[in-house]
């Protein structure tokens, strides 16, 4: 419902009460009360996803965290946030052709220094869109440790995937509700300061919201959290978008079975129901990535494909691009240059021992000195992207 329709029929309601209970009410006064309702966007329609995603160029990139921070705290907190790696490594990325980046944001950091944290995403934004640039921010996120805590960060455990990740909001926040307040007014002010920022290319608004974190942390997580994590992520969506972004607001399925309505969990649904664009996970081979994009195409919206590579699971480059272009799917992979958080390793590095440089990298692109791990997967990427 656009904010005239909105508009007339408030006002409609008013002279109807008015009438019954002889009160008039002045065209002013009705103004007035009409401008003082919420003005909420709608989630944006078929059609005005495609028009929106027609402009656009096929997007190819990665979650990006610069090598030097274990997690988003660390990235953005103003004593650890490092813009000579942030620009040298996104330089990296440009010289590959890719366009975007997915890059997450912490609660935390925005509660503690809220001004700061603006002027750190907006200088970030500005080496960003040097290096032509989009970027994908992810304000939530159900992942790795539920306990974050501002200030300095633990070192990473040798040779563990994503040791020192934490969730956003943390877990003591989640369980209680009248903390909610604070998030409401993180999500409306972040997403309100940037609203029309066009090196901005969209919001995901929630990181796998109902996942349990497995092997790492499952003996500390609330067994409710899903139960928690719903009506936020229902709120969430509601929030970010009563800031009326230009942008696309999304939130990615992840672990499921997406051949119809009837077989989507209740959180999957809400996360369709509520993206203007559709996004989702896939680390697998080329035949379930076309899968899943087969099973998403029915939406009829623009499909992003949000994390994906996963090497020993068959989900490379070579196997992913091709398919992606085909259907002009956006792809976004994890990892970029190898560093303190470790995603060389992979998930099973929580519970199985390694001493060394795993025998098959898991994500990332380049080592910590620039070179690529795989010359043959750069050159692939670039050939894909148009730059070489």
């Amino acid at each position: 419902m656009n904010r005239v329709f909105k508009k007339v029929k408030f006002m409609g309601l008013v002279t109807i009460v008015g009438a019954l209970f002889g009160v008039s009410c002045t065209s002013q006064e009705q103004n007035d009360e009409a401008d003082a309702e919420p003005d909420i966007r709608e989630v944006w329609t078929v059609q005005q996803a495609n028009n929106w995603y027609a402009a656009q160029p096929w997007y190819v990139g990665a979650d990006f965290l610069p090598s030097t921070a274990i997690n988003q705290l660390e990235m953005w907190q103003a004593e650890t946030f490092d813009t000579a790696t942030i620009d040298k490594e996104l330089a990296m990325a440009e010289s590959i052709g890719m366009n975007v980046m997915r890059v997450y944001l912490h609660d935390l950091v925005f509660k503690n220094d809220e001004q700061g944290f603006y002027d750190r995403i907006n200088k970030f934004l500005e080496i960003a869109d040097r290096h032509k640039i989009k970027i994908l921010f992810t304000i939530f996120d159900s992942c790795w440790d539920p306990f974050p805590k501002a200030g300095k960060q633990r070192d990473p455990k040798p040779f563990v995937h994503n040791s020192g990740w934490v969730q956003s909001p943390g877990q003591e926040v989640l369980k209680d509700s009248t903390q909610y307040p604070g998030l409401e007014r993180y999500v409306k002010a972040l997403v309100g300061k940037f609203a029309n920022d066009q090196r901005i290319i969209a919001w995901d608004v929630w990181n796998e919201p109902d996942n349990m974190t497995g092997a790492s942390y499952e003996k500390v997580e609330i067994p409710n959290k899903v139960d928690l994590v719903l009506p936020l992520l229902k709120k969430t969506f509601e929030w970010a978008r009563s800031a009326n972004p230009s942008q696309p607001l999304t939130s990615g399925v992840w672990a499921g079975n997406w051949e119809a309505d009837s077989t989507l969990k209740p959180i999957e649904r809400l996360q369709l129901e509520e993206s203007d664009i559709v996004s989702f996970h896939c680390y697998d081979d080329s035949l379930t990535l076309k899968k899943k994009i087969q099973q998403l195409q029915r939406y009829h919206k623009p499909l992003w494909c949000t994390e994906y590579m996963a090497r020993p699971n068959k989900s490379t480059f070579q196997s992913s691009l091709p398919v992606a272009k085909e259907n002009k799917v956006a792809m976004i992979n994890w990892g970029f240059v190898d560093g303190k958080s470790q995603t060389i390793y992979p998930w099973d590095s929580w519970t199985k021992t390694y001493t060394g440089e795993p025998p098959l990298w898991f994500h990332d692109i380049f080592r910590k000195d620039g070179s690529p791990y795989k010359q043959e997967e750069v050159d692939f990427i670039k050939l894909m992207t148009g730059k070489k």
